[in-house]
């Protein structure tokens, strides 16, 4: 994939975020394996950079405890365990709820509009269930809901936790831990509830719904991997 064919074209910061964006996707959706070791030089040669800026990139997915650099040896994608990251969820249900009191954005149709396409596309998704479009779904939802404020400092902090976890979910799947197509059902409601409290404007009642949901997920992974053992 050559940056600038395949629409990464426009400024450098502009090329920097999308480069990060992309091999942040592919490392939370497991297309980079836990302990894979990253080519500086296929990644340049794919997105037809130098090796100079690409580092930058993975200088920042290392900070976001993503990647770790060994002097010498590579840079490989870190591993996730639910018990190691337990804290890391108890704080984004703080953060969740504060998005709805952190100078929340008052919902346009549009945003609005937003979650009903979200919405739809979960209920499809039952149908056939898939992990790996399950998982892309809900990224895209959880950066609409981020959405919901306009502080960026709590943006910020938000997303950076929720790519440190999201993996988790995607391996307890993998793994049979738990079932997917209730994980789909449950995912279908929270979206439903949320888009419900937005159309009446209510986007405290959103971040609360998104916030037990968190939660509720943590509680059944947790409860997944303990029976694993």
């Amino acid at each position: 994939m050559n940056i600038a064919s395949n629409g990464f074209s426009g400024s450098a910061r502009d090329r920097f975020e999308r480069m990060h964006d992309e091999i942040r996707t592919r490392i939370c959706l497991l297309d980079y394996a836990p302990g894979a070791r990253l080519s500086e030089e296929i990644l340049a040669a794919e997105f037809g950079i130098s090796r100079t800026p690409l580092r930058r990139v993975l200088a920042r997915l290392e900070s976001e405890g993503l990647l770790q650099s060994v002097h010498g040896v590579g840079t490989f994608v870190t591993d996730v365990d639910i018990g190691e990251l337990a804290q890391t969820y108890r704080l984004r249900l703080e953060l969740a709820e504060m998005i709805g009191k952190l100078d929340p954005v008052v919902p346009s149709p549009a945003i609005i509009a937003e979650f009903e396409a979200l919405s739809e596309r979960a209920r499809a998704l039952l149908t056939v269930p898939d992990p790996r479009r399950f998982a892309e779904l809900n990224m895209e939802f959880f950066i609409a809901f981020l959405g919901l404020t306009a502080s960026e400092p709590l943006r910020e902090i938000s997303e950076r936790l929720y790519f440190q976890t999201t993996r988790i979910w995607l391996k307890s799947v993998f793994a049979s831990l738990i079932d997917l197509r209730d994980e789909v059902e449950v995912f279908r409601r929270e979206i439903s509830d949320v888009r419900r409290a937005l159309r009446i404007g209510d986007v405290h009642a959103a971040a609360l719904i998104h916030r037990a949901h968190i939660s509720m997920s943590f509680e059944r992974m947790r409860k997944g991997a303990g029976a694993s053992r």
